[in-house]
């Protein structure tokens, strides 16, 4: 049989919490994130579930979600797979930038394609601009050519599906239960590929934070059921709450 899939954004982070363009940014979890992330675990634990390994990005927030979910889940052990491959969009030079501000700015058509768009890339850092992955360490076995200063959802589909292909979905086929803890829009990419969605449905997918999201798959990975694990109205309100973040400030 198939093993089962669950995928899981991260816990609220400190960005989240301050409504800023995030993407590689490497911040923590809020005390709200931590809860999430410990609520996820005990819904999953009491829903059953075991893992046989677990996909990461390397980025705290993701990481230490995984680890707070684990030990809800009595699976500290579980082999942990972190790749950058899973790392969120790089929104590149609007990293650090308050959401709202930024629609003030540049205006809600231009900022909406920026982050829900499929091929529109935010502006790229600079090489010499100290935030480029380039001068962080985790990233130092990887070319340089091989590292984004800016990302549009269609570039980061192309880097996280080789990772699925190669490394998670053989995983699946072999009955393995895997769980993959990682960022809204390395998720949304994943989403895509499960669900077979285009380019118009991938944009009005909103992925909550700490709220996990399960899969049944059939033999060719297809999914033949996809459900978040919760009530089903506070993960709607969760939903509306990801949505409205670039009105923020806007009242």
């Amino acid at each position: 049989m198939t093993g089962k899939l669950v995928l899981l954004r991260h816990g609220q982070s400190t960005w989240n919490q301050d409504n800023l363009f995030t993407g590689w940014t490497d911040v923590d979890l809020t005390d709200q994130g931590r809860n999430e992330a410990r609520n996820a675990g005990i819904a999953l634990r009491d829903a059953g579930y075991e893992f046989d390994i677990a996909f990461t990005s390397v980025l705290k927030r993701a990481i230490r979600t995984l680890w707070i979910v684990l030990d809800e889940m009595d699976m500290m052990w579980l082999p942990v797979d972190r790749n950058w491959v899973l790392n969120e969009r790089h929104y590149g030079s609007l990293q650090g930038s308050n959401k709202a501000e930024t629609v003030a700015k540049y205006g809600m058509q231009k900022v909406q394609s920026w982050r829900r768009g499929y091929e529109a890339e935010p502006p790229p850092l600079q090489a010499d601009d100290p935030r480029h992955p380039r001068f962080d360490r985790r990233y130092s076995g990887i070319g340089v050519q091989n590292l984004p200063a800016t990302e549009s959802l269609a570039t980061t589909l192309a880097r996280v599906l080789p990772h699925w292909r190669n490394n998670i979905a053989p995983r699946l086929r072999n009955g393995e239960d895997v769980l993959v803890v990682a960022h809204g829009n390395s998720l949304r990419a994943l989403v895509m590929e499960l669900d077979h969605l285009d380019r118009d449905e991938i944009l009005k997918l909103h992925i909550p934070t700490g709220v996990p999201l399960t899969y049944d798959l059939d033999a060719n990975l297809k999914a033949l059921d996809r459900r978040f694990l919760g009530d089903p109205e506070a993960v709607r309100a969760a939903q509306e709450a990801v949505a409205a973040q670039l009105q923020q400030g806007q009242q």
